[in-house]
């Protein structure tokens, strides 16, 4: 793996954990509707959640949520429609964002609930 992968791994774990010890079920992890991909799909007793994590090792071009870009916004509310659907879910929908800062000297997780929606 290179290194950008280990910190993306790194990042995707600790936000799995940031659910699971926040009361969240993880349903998916790396789900792919075709090329497209939805990092973590978790769920509470009223809500399911799609969520990209996006982890960086600094922040000097710019924090981590801001490379969500409204074309992979667009991407992850395709795939969830796709996911809905499929496993007949009649949950509300919810698209979060957890951007994570990780290195040497820092560790943050910025958790951002509800941080996109569809445009009706």
């Amino acid at each position: 793996m290179t290194d950008k992968q280990i910190t993306g791994k790194t990042g995707e774990n600790a936000a799995i954990d940031f659910y699971i010890d926040n009361g969240y079920t993880i349903l998916e992890t790396n789900w792919r509707y075709g090329q497209l991909e939805i990092d973590i799909i978790a769920k509470t007793k009223d809500q399911i959640i799609f969520c990209e994590v996006k982890t960086r090792a600094d922040n000097i071009f710019g924090n981590p949520e801001e490379f969500v870009t409204k074309q992979k916004q667009m991407n992850i509310m395709r795939a969830a429609d796709h996911y809905l659907r499929k496993n007949d879910i009649p949950l509300e929908a919810r698209f979060d964002i957890i951007a994570i800062i990780s290195n040497k000297e820092k560790f943050t997780l910025n958790h951002i609930p509800s941080a996109f929606s569809p445009r009706w």
